[in-house]
């Protein structure tokens, strides 16, 4: 029934080579899932009765890649690449955990021993290499039937499950959100009384967890998902104080949670970016903090661009993430998050087009895809005036980008000449009349051009009372 799914060569090797060496041998988990589900996958786990790294040795050298094996001897497999497949060996393992840990005590075991270890049925399901049953599946849990109803389940006791390993609950969430499978009622509910265990959990390894999310087709599903059963105000709480819409004298807000997870649903329409779905998730995170209300105008965020530029440094930190140019890439964007929309809505001027080219950089297009995701309105027309606009203005930062040059730009006197044109040392005045040869030139008062922006220099260093050298 299921020999359709073992053509490639390589399983007919693996079989071979574990029968010369007389040991059992059975392909189990992810793949093994994803072939039922008609998904590709790269990665293979070979579960084998015996030793995994002799398995690997023969199949290395009956594909001619002996010496090629990794041998990882503290976990007892090994890692053999074929192509463009990547085939791990490990001798089939029992498990048992100390409360304060999710590294297991490991001993070797039986195929049911390691399929009892797995986290959820669908990826429980084993088929066999050998020759006398091939292809043959082993389904103790019934895994095969939960993948056609959709279902995430455990295949042991949901509360042992996750307190052993209680990574195993943001893997839940995340297969569900990637598959677009449901969480079994009993998982879920285990899933909620076992919360506070993901605290032995490293932030690096719930990070891997957290991105694989954020990557998914629709990630909405999974934040949903995490705020439902309690994880994210442990993970994410910044994410979670956006959550709730509060009205005073009939005026209310919108609920910054659902509005950011629309956001990050609409950006992965259109980009598999990640750090460019973080700025989304963190394009408003200082609504909380600047939110205000007054009389005549109602609900205000004012600044919280500014304010949730700076979060983003903090944020990155306590989560263990990348502090380096992706955070930088977050924090520009978050800063300038607003500043297309300002220009959407109003004349779209040469001189506000050449600021924002000048501070966005390379990033211009990525903050352009942001500022178009964040439009969330549910009323049509505004939707279309938006989009209308904004193709407004990635004319214009065309028009402007050809003209004026203005990416990635550095005015055309440095403080060098400044320095030498008025016998200066670094000071105060070079940053001053640098500055104003900048603000002209963005401004559109000066063109992009050397000798407007000297003749421009002697001008204000002469107001500054700089005296100009002979020499220049």
């Amino acid at each position: 029934m299921f020999e359709k799914h073992l053509k490639h060569k390589v399983f007919e090797v693996i079989s071979k080579s574990s029968s010369e060496l007389n040991v059992s041998v059975w392909v189990i988990g992810g793949f093994v899932r994803d072939l039922l589900l008609k998904r590709s996958s790269k990665d293979i786990d070979i579960v084998v009765l015996g030793c995994g790294i002799e398995v690997a040795q023969q199949v290395a050298s009956k594909v001619g890649k002996k010496g090629r094996v990794k041998y990882f001897k503290n976990f007892g497999t090994a890692m053999l690449r074929i192509a463009d497949l990547e085939v791990e060996f490990v001798g089939a393992r029992k498990e048992s955990y100390r409360r304060d840990s999710r590294k297991p005590i490991v001993e070797n075991g039986s195929l049911a021993d390691d399929q009892n270890r797995r986290d959820f049925t669908i990826n429980a399901l084993a088929l066999s290499l050998n020759k006398e049953n091939f292809a043959e599946l082993i389904d103790p849990f019934n895994g095969l039937q939960d993948l056609h109803d959709r279902i995430i389940r455990t295949p042991l006791d949901p509360d042992i499950t996750f307190s052993d390993d209680p990574l195993r609950m943001m893997r839940a969430i995340r297969f569900a959100t990637q598959l677009d499978f449901e969480i079994h009622t009993e998982t879920f509910a285990a899933i909620k009384r076992n919360v506070q265990r993901i605290d032995i959990i490293s932030k690096e390894r719930i990070n891997e967890e957290l991105n694989k999310i954020i990557l998914t087709k629709k990630p909405s599903v999974g934040f949903y998902l995490l705020d439902r059963c309690g994880l994210l105000s442990i993970i994410f709480p910044w994410l979670v104080d956006l959550k709730g819409v509060e009205i005073i004298e009939g005026k209310g807000h919108k609920d910054n949670f659902n509005h950011t997870l629309k956001v990050l649903d609409n950006i992965s329409i259109v980009s598999d970016d990640l750090w460019l779905r973080w700025a989304a998730l963190l394009h408003d995170i200082a609504k909380p903090l600047t939110k205000k209300f007054q009389k005549s105008t109602g609900w205000t965020f004012h600044a919280h661009e500014f304010k949730g530029a700076k979060m983003v440094h903090q944020i990155f930190r306590k989560m263990r993430l990348p502090l380096n140019e992706k955070m930088e890439f977050v924090k520009k964007l978050v800063l300038l998050h607003l500043r297309p929309i300002v220009l959407a809505e109003d004349i779209v001027t040469d001189s506000a087009v050449r600021r924002l080219l000048f501070e966005a950089g390379d990033d211009i297009d990525a903050l352009m895809t942001l500022c178009e995701a964040d439009i969330t309105s549910k009323n049509p027309n505004k939707i279309r005036k938006y989009y209308r606009n904004f193709e407004l203005v990635r004319q214009k930062l065309v028009e402007i980008e050809e003209k004026d040059r203005i990416r990635n730009w550095q005015p055309p006197v440095s403080g060098d000449v400044i320095m030498r044109t008025f016998n200066i040392s670094p000071c105060k005045e070079v940053g001053i009349v640098k500055n104003e040869i900048r603000e002209a030139i963005l401004d559109g008062i000066i063109r992009n051009d050397y000798d407007e922006a000297f003749n421009l220099m002697i001008k204000e260093g002469e107001k500054l009372g700089l005296s100009r050298t002979k020499e220049s």
